[in-house]
């Protein structure tokens, strides 16, 4: 059994576990508060073939991630959508988006990946705050502030003091997919477990949430950069 790592263990006041892999094909164990790390062994052991597919799987997508070498005509995410890039001679600032697509300074070629970066998270920043004060607005849910992270496993979190936390790689996403995540976020500042009640909580802000939270669990290997 000690073959079969687990990659973290989520204890709740849930009665029964839950095995998933994610798109880096790190396995998150789920389960019941008191449950022993023997238990939790025995039943990672049984499911041991679905993890070692399902671990494959992952790890098939996530070699067909791009690996970006910023040049002409290369797609890059935003909001869901790919948009091409344009590399120009003429002096400008260090990255434009006309709505079409990117326009990157010649200049600057040597630190695109730093300059998409800085701009996604100046983005990031900008959307994601205009999203949190329309759910917070509409459900009454106060919060403190807003920061954005670089986290590459964590979309979003919330701090007990009321702070959301976001990954700039959010917005790659889709509006209704930075929503849930946004969503999620703020029902935690008044839930600070999964339980029926938070989910109800999040339903209310965002009804059809299920699909969006199924989008980024399928989708959120593109977002590696």
């Amino acid at each position: 059994m000690d073959d079969i790592k687990i990659d973290k263990i989520i204890r709740t006041r849930r009665r029964t576990f839950a095995l998933e892999i994610k798109s880096d094909a790190s396995l998150i164990v789920r389960a019941p508060e008191h449950a022993s790390y023997e238990t939790i062994q025995k039943i990672v052991y049984k499911k041991r073939f679905w993890i070692s597919e399902k671990q494959k799987l992952a790890k098939e997508k996530y070699k067909k991630t791009d690996q970006k070498e910023f040049v002409n005509g290369e797609g890059f995410l935003y909001l869901g959508n790919i948009y091409k890039l344009f590399i120009t001679d003429k002096t400008y600032p260090p990255i434009i988006f006309d709505n079409n697509s990117f326009i990157l300074s010649s200049e600057y070629v040597e630190n695109a990946r730093e300059v998409f970066i800085g701009w996604y998270k100046k983005q990031a920043y900008s959307k994601i705050s205009e999203r949190v004060a329309r759910y917070s607005s509409s459900s009454g849910i106060k919060y403190n502030k807003i920061n954005i992270t670089n986290a590459q496993k964590r979309w979003g979190s919330c701090s007990i003091k009321g702070n959301l936390n976001f990954s700039w790689r959010l917005i790659m996403a889709p509006l209704k997919v930075i929503d849930y995540v946004v969503v999620h976020e703020l029902a935690h500042i008044e839930e600070r477990n999964h339980s029926r009640k938070f989910w109800d909580k999040v339903k209310i802000m965002l009804p059809d949430y299920k699909k969006h939270k199924n989008w980024l669990k399928e989708n959120e290997y593109l977002f590696f950069f």
